[in-house]
């Protein structure tokens, strides 16, 4: 038989307590969120975007309790450079010293890409709120912990090919792309989008991201008898493609991907830089639902330099970030917990979420990790250093 003295008592009542303190401290512990972007540079205003959408939503989940019993979020961030070796060097700081619960990519599909293949080796899951190469969810990993709220190269490929051909009557396109992996990846995406319609681009061509006259690769295309271009590359690079067709005198139709979007294209551009459609995934012009009008009174109340929506730019690093945030606290919610592979199937428990870019029904499956679809697109250009849906002529 136990014999209770008051010895074992008060070590019981310490061991309770000291329990109890841990169960706090634990409880009182924030939930950090990491972000891996392009943070400097030419790209450093959609790296500040992204910041924003994802303060916004970390600012709303805290005012509400934040998550898992109390424990507030915090944003945790890292530049890379737009470099994919700096970008990795980042992000294993951000999983193993500051123990983020979710991961955030940024601008560059080579950086995501290469981080993906660590985030999936640590079973961290990963969020894309930019970045459109298609390997970056359809990576072959099984589990695969990379998940997004972003375009998707193969659909955006498929959409470029189809505004291209409505707006532009385009029939002997040529392609103009970075020479990386997201070039690579859009390269893959437009010839498939082109052998479904019975057509082929009339000539390929590959730009560095440092070049600063691209005029031989279009004298080629002009020479193939091209009627309009798809360009892949972010906002130096396509600034140049921009230029460059200036210097030849050469007007024709230019479909692209998003990359102008992501910083100063058109002071790198110049005037030619609004004669650019690109695809985007929101716009804070226009109507906008209830979601859309409170972000809108949120973002103006805390950054003095946004007096309007004009000043929300470029709109889906906000936008992506911010839903992406929303969802993979709803994925920590489900989990119960900031386990990562927990987490991971946290996503595929989410069934509905009334968002800023839509309202998301069961968005995520074992199957289907990108939440966004053909469906979830618009098409923009430039109006001086606004960008509009196309059709708007004015803010």
């Amino acid at each position: 038989m136990t014999r209770i003295t008051r010895r074992t008592v008060l070590a019981a009542a310490m061991a309770a307590a000291s329990c109890f303190t841990l169960s706090l401290a634990q409880a009182a512990d924030p939930i950090k969120i990491g972000l891996v972007t392009a943070l400097s540079g030419q790209s450093a205003l959609a790296g500040e975007a992204i910041t924003r959408g994802l303060t916004a939503a970390i600012d709303e989940i805290n005012a509400k309790g934040g998550l898992l019993g109390g424990r507030k979020v915090e944003l945790v961030r890292r530049d890379d450079e737009g470099n994919p070796a700096k970008g990795v060097t980042a992000a294993r700081e951000l999983i193993f010293k500051e123990k983020v619960a979710v991961l955030f990519g940024g601008l560059d599909t080579p950086v995501s890409v290469a981080i993906v293949q660590m985030t999936n080796q640590e079973k961290v899951p990963f969020m894309g709120p930019w970045a459109a190469g298609t390997p970056i969810t359809k990576n072959g990993a099984n589990p695969n912990f990379a998940f997004r709220v972003s375009a998707v190269d193969e659909i955006v490929d498929r959409g470029m090919l189809a505004y291209a051909q409505k707006t532009f009557k385009a029939s002997k396109p040529g392609m103009i792309l970075v020479n990386n992996a997201w070039g690579e990846s859009n390269e893959k995406g437009l010839t498939a989008a082109l052998t479904a319609k019975g057509m082929k681009a009339v000539g390929i061509e590959k730009f560095e991201a440092n070049d600063v006259d691209v005029v031989p690769q279009l004298t080629r295309l002009k020479a193939a008898g091209a009627d309009s271009l798809f360009m892949v590359g972010n906002v130096g690079p396509s600034a140049q493609v921009v230029k460059s067709l200036d210097r030849m005198g050469w007007k024709v139709p230019v479909v692209s991907h998003w990359g102008p979007a992501g910083g100063r294209f058109t002071e790198l551009a110049g005037p030619n830089a609004k004669n650019v459609h690109f695809v985007q995934t929101y716009s804070f012009f226009g109507k906008q639902n209830p979601v859309g009008e409170k972000l809108i009174k949120t973002l103006m109340a805390k950054y003095p330099d946004i007096k309007g929506v004009d000043d929300i730019t470029p709109a889906v690093g906000v936008a992506n970030a911010y839903d992406g945030m929303q969802l993979a606290a709803q994925a920590i919610a489900k989990a119960g917990s900031t386990d990562g592979d927990a987490v991971r199937q946290g996503f595929y428990k989410i069934d509905r979420y009334e968002g800023l870019i839509k309202t998301y029904v069961k968005p995520f499956t074992p199957e289907v990790h990108d939440a966004l679809s053909e469906n979830d697109y618009v098409w923009a250009y430039f109006i001086d250093d606004y960008i509009l849906p196309v059709g708007m002529t004015s803010k």
